[in-house]
């Protein structure tokens, strides 16, 4: 089984909010393959389906962004599931808007939510697939990043944030059938818009 778990906030205020990327890939996966999330046995939603031959979960952590290694670490010992085969899906401020980043492993650059995961799992061999919500309206301190990934994308914006979920929903479906290194030369490029 591969499961792909998406970060964000749980909670009607933060949908559509650039920090909540990650719930929204999942949200269009589950769609796309008609996989319903539902509340698991932990702080989580989780759906189960397939992709041709392979088994796979949706998970979105419901523990909030800076405590999502909680549920993660609570998946991951509830189904046994090798850390190569968790793709975790989030937001990245240091990207460009619209721009895919796909590595096996890493720090956590930053962002609350890897923190956590690496934390609770005690290790930054995972794959993780950052989708760049960087703009104009990044504050140049970064230390005022908080309010901004807090913020949701502007009418201007749409386009570029519609084009990135689909190919982060592609770049997902790719992960499980082709592999991460075919995923990674496919999507670590600059988007067409």
């Amino acid at each position: 089984m591969h499961l792909l778990v998406g970060l964000g906030n749980p909670g009607r205020g933060y949908r559509g909010t650039r920090h909540n990327i990650g719930f929204d890939v999942i949200d269009r996966l589950a769609d796309k393959l008609s996989i319903p999330l539902r509340a698991g046995k932990g702080e989580y939603l989780i759906g189960s389906g397939s992709v041709t031959t392979y088994e796979i979960g949706l998970v979105q952590p419901l523990t909030f962004m800076n405590n999502s290694g909680e549920a993660v670490l609570d998946i991951r010992d509830r189904f046994d599931i090798p850390l190569d085969r968790f793709l975790i899906i989030c937001d990245d401020f240091q990207l460009p808007l619209g721009h895919l980043r796909l590595r096996p492993e890493g720090s956590d650059g930053g962002h609350n939510g890897l923190y956590s995961i690496i934390y609770h799992l005690k290790s930054t061999s995972f794959p993780r697939l950052r989708c760049g919500i960087a703009s104009d309206l990044l504050p140049p301190d970064k230390s005022l990043a908080s309010g901004f990934v807090l913020d949701s994308f502007t009418a201007a914006e749409a386009p570029l944030v519609d084009d990135m979920l689909t190919r982060a929903v592609d770049a997902s479906l790719s992960f499980i059938v082709d592999g991460l290194e075919k995923t990674m030369n496919r999507y670590n490029q600059k988007p067409s818009l």
